[in-house]
């Protein structure tokens, strides 16, 4: 849900707009309710976080890891439902790690980049939580 605040010849209008699917968004103007036809769904935001963000707080504290080392975090909570690699193999980039079931759906964790697996830090059948981390890559 968010929130604007227009003024239009000196009119103020309250807007939310409570939902957005599709084509169709379900909009309040001064209280009352309106569902707006657009003439192209809306634009989704994704946001990729390959590796800690120093300055930002947030409820999951990321640990740190040295300038050789990244880690591969969870994009979404879900279950571990499958694992490719051990500590000690060698990977490329992009090579499958393992799989990650989250909202009914099977994701593929890829290595993000050529190195050694440091550490894998789930197991199979384990929930984990979104920002969660799944291997270590030196």
């Amino acid at each position: 849900m968010k929130n604007f605040k227009y003024i239009i010849n000196g009119n103020v209008y309250n807007v939310v707009i409570n939902r957005i699917e599709d084509v169709v968004a379900d909009v309040e103007v001064n209280g009352t309710t309106y569902k707006v036809e657009m003439n192209k769904p809306a634009k989704k935001h994704v946001i990729t976080i390959n590796r800690p963000v120093q300055g930002i707080e947030s409820s999951i504290m990321r640990p740190r890891f040295s300038i050789t080392e990244s880690a591969l975090y969870s994009p979404l909570p879900g279950t571990i439902l499958d694992i490719f690699c051990e500590v000690g193999d060698s990977v490329k980039k992009g090579q499958k790690l393992l799989i990650l079931e989250a909202m009914k759906m099977e994701n593929i964790i890829n290595a993000d980049k050529d190195g050694v697996i440091k550490d894998v830090k789930v197991s199979k059948g384990n929930s984990v939580l979104e920002g969660a981390v799944l291997v270590v890559i030196g």
